[in-house]
């Protein structure tokens, strides 16, 4: 049998459960990846801290963490109020037209960037190559072909790709070449294609 314990359960058993209104805990969580005010040059390694606290109750660990880093908890707070005073000046500036425009460059730029560089590639492999390319039809998609140089066919995929390998097992192509983003390019490594690496 199994049971299971909720996160909010949990914090009920330190006595000091809080409660934030809709969309409090988000937005500051989001100023805080900013600010990093919870990071362990702030706050200390507390995965470790709480191996080392001598007590296993919570009024323990807090009178103990307390004890050990009795300024954390005010720097982390200070840092992420600095952010969050950022945020309000920069959210009074946010307008209708601004947001129009972040979801046009979501929407439509990011997208198309992020989504088509499998033509500039296969155009480049091609001409270094001296052979034709072509994309991929829609059946040849489904078995995770992009396109073809020559009669090679050809998977272009993200650097990251390479984490997932359980993924590359249903891709059908002859080669699989890797690209990453730059802030400005794309970089691609065609050595599966061409042989060597550049």
């Amino acid at each position: 049998m199994k049971i299971r314990i909720g996160m909010d359960e949990l914090k009920e058993l330190t006595g000091e459960a809080k409660k934030f209104a809709t969309y409090v805990s988000p937005i500051i969580n989001l100023a805080n990846q900013f600010a990093q005010g919870t990071r362990p040059h702030v706050v200390g390694q507390l995965s470790e801290m709480i191996q080392q606290c001598p007590y296993k109750t919570f009024e323990g660990w807090k009178r103990w963490y307390l004890n050990e880093k009795p300024d954390a908890i005010d720097e982390a707070t200070e840092r992420i109020m600095r952010k969050l005073d950022d945020f309000r000046r920069i959210l009074l500036a946010i307008d209708e037209q601004t947001v129009k425009g972040w979801v046009e460059d979501l929407v439509l730029v990011k997208t198309f960037v992020g989504l088509r560089f499998q033509e500039p590639i296969l155009n480049k492999i091609a001409s270094m190559m001296g052979k034709e390319y072509r994309l991929a039809e829609p059946e040849e998609e489904s078995r995770g072909i992009d396109g073809f140089v020559g009669e090679t066919s050809i998977s272009i995929k993200p650097e990251t790709y390479k984490t997932k390998p359980s993924l590359m097992e249903e891709i059908k192509a002859d080669k699989i070449i890797f690209y990453e983003k730059e802030k400005d390019e794309i970089i691609v490594d065609i050595s599966p294609i061409v042989g060597g690496s550049d």
